[in-house]
């Protein structure tokens, strides 16, 4: 018993969130990077076995066995459908090969969802293109690649900024683009007065991998919207364990959703 709850606290103190970095190059320097191999090729075939109807529900690419549904997301989705009176074309923005497409396409009929598109690093698009590619979901290596394709009404953006090297550069360029809705999920903020960038050292269980992170002091990234958006709402994440997260096994993070609509 003993050896058991040392082996858990080891574990509990290895893996998770760490540090406080200043400058990105120093985080990497320490960290695998997110472009490695293996992640993709773990994510491809778990979602793989959702296309073709083998598995129910992916996420990170870990396969469960019940599907969750985020419920937020969906209803700034159909909430934004019903203004426009057409269906949407979406951008899922970091959406690897559709994760967030095939746990909530069943809630999107044609008169809600005509397209989804994501944009990706470029061998997730490649892999997008040769194996998941249809009518609806399509695949681009860049937002301009895009929009030079489709008219996109709404935006998603989950469990993706936080891994941006200048994310509130970013950030800035996003508004330019004039979307009617913007929806951010899973995003990490702190409980400080600025933003801290750490680095992530994923459990083995979902694959072998580290790379930095920020968490977001929540008033400066709202600040780049006030502007031009206003917030329609905002949201505790749907994924169990993440509307609290630890930074050096403190309790000082956070994840949520924000739900921004145009002025």
């Amino acid at each position: 018993m003993i050896k058991y709850f040392l082996k858990k606290k080891f574990r509990k103190d290895e893996y998770g969130w760490f540090g406080n970095y200043s400058s990105w190059q120093e985080a990497a320097t320490i960290s695998d990077g997110y472009c490695k191999a293996s992640i993709l090729e773990k994510t491809k075939n778990a979602l793989l076995k959702i296309k073709n109807g083998e598995a129910i529900y992916e996420r990170d690419s870990v396969l469960f066995d019940k599907k969750e549904h985020p419920f937020p997301l969906l209803s700034c989705l159909l909430r934004t459908a019903w203004e426009k009176g057409t269906p949407l074309n979406i951008l899922d923005f970091g959406g690897s090969l559709g994760s967030t497409y095939f746990q909530i396409k069943d809630f999107l009929p044609a008169d809600v969802c005509v397209t989804w598109c994501i944009v990706e690093q470029n061998h997730y698009v490649e892999c997008g293109r040769d194996l998941f590619e249809n009518s609806t979901l399509k695949f681009f290596y860049s937002i301009e690649e895009c929009l030079a394709a489709t008219k996109i009404d709404l935006i998603i953006l989950s469990g993706v900024i936080q891994f941006l090297p200048d994310p509130h550069h970013f950030l800035h360029r996003l508004t330019s683009y004039g979307f009617k809705t913007i929806l951010f999920d899973r995003t990490p903020f702190i409980r400080d007065n600025k933003d801290r960038l750490t680095v992530q050292k994923v459990w083995p269980s979902v694959y072998e991998a580290s790379y930095p992170a920020w968490f977001f002091h929540e008033a400066s990234f709202i600040q780049h919207f006030e502007h031009d958006y206003c917030i329609k709402g905002d949201f505790k994440t749907y994924v169990e364990g993440e509307s609290i997260l630890q930074i050096n096994n403190e309790p000082i993070g956070y994840s949520k959703g924000i739900c921004l609509v145009k002025k």
